[in-house]
């Protein structure tokens, strides 16, 4: 689903509103008319169109992370699908006070970076990379990684982000990432690495076995890879469900 295809970010349009315009035929703010609804309403919707078409030409993804309702952000991804940046982090422990970030996985259009603490992972590089995104996509990440990042790197990370978590939990999908990416069928191509595994592995790196290092990188770009098949699977599972359900075209 395209974020012109949806109507519940107008002030006084609901999920009930949106699902009757669609079934009346009108899927896209190019079908909309003003006569299609109260007066009032026409005029917030209209109003809203005009707005929302000059801020999706000018690419502000902020602009629609504000005006979507929580339950309804999934349907940005799109929109700036080309751009968005799916990011994981690992650390030696779960409390940002006395854990630290070992390494941070950035995946986007089609490129993986991976930043290692003591080598590459600085506040102005985890900047760069967050940055470049129009839109940020984690697992978790809203309560997890953003906090855990701030923390650490004395950020202030206040992009357009998308929790796919949340989108899941819409489709029952529920747990963590690896149980969720079995249920959808995708597959990795390294044996399961569990968070437990994964401090380890930076504490045999410290004690000088690289190789642990390699294997660390590689469960954390896996995260990130797998994360946009699974949001790309979500995504299109949330689509068919709310809008073809809602008559609306595929």
């Amino acid at each position: 689903m395209r974020i012109e295809n949806s109507f519940v970010p107008v002030r006084g349009v609901g999920e009930k509103t949106e699902r009757r315009l669609w079934n009346e035929g009108i899927t896209h703010w190019d079908d909309f008319e003003p006569s299609h609804v109260g007066r009032v309403q026409g005029e917030n919707i209209d109003d809203y169109i005009e707005r929302a078409r000059d801020r999706l030409a000018a690419n502000d993804s902020a602009f629609f992370d504000r005006a979507f309702p929580s339950g309804s952000r999934w349907r940005l991804y799109e929109n700036f699908r080309e751009n968005a940046c799916f990011f994981d982090i690992e650390t030696t422990g779960l409390d940002a006070r006395h854990s630290e970030v070992t390494t941070v996985s950035f995946h986007r259009a089609g490129e993986t970076t991976t930043l290692v603490r003591g080598e590459d992972l600085t506040r102005d590089a985890i900047a760069r990379e967050l940055d470049a995104a129009d839109l940020l996509v984690s697992f978790n990440g809203k309560r997890f990684d953003v906090p855990f990042l701030e923390r650490s790197f004395d950020l202030d990370i206040g992009h357009p982000h998308l929790d796919a978590m949340y989108p899941c939990r819409q489709l029952d999908l529920t747990g963590g990432l690896k149980p969720i990416e079995r249920a959808l069928g995708i597959e990795r191509d390294r044996p399961d690495i569990s968070g437990r595994d994964a401090v380890r592995l930076w504490h045999e790196y410290e004690r000088g076995d690289r190789e642990s290092l390699e294997t660390l990188v590689a469960y954390n770009r896996a995260d990130t890879v797998n994360l946009k098949s699974l949001l790309d699977t979500v995504t299109r599972r949330l689509h068919e469900s709310v809008f073809v359900d809602g008559h609306g075209p595929r």
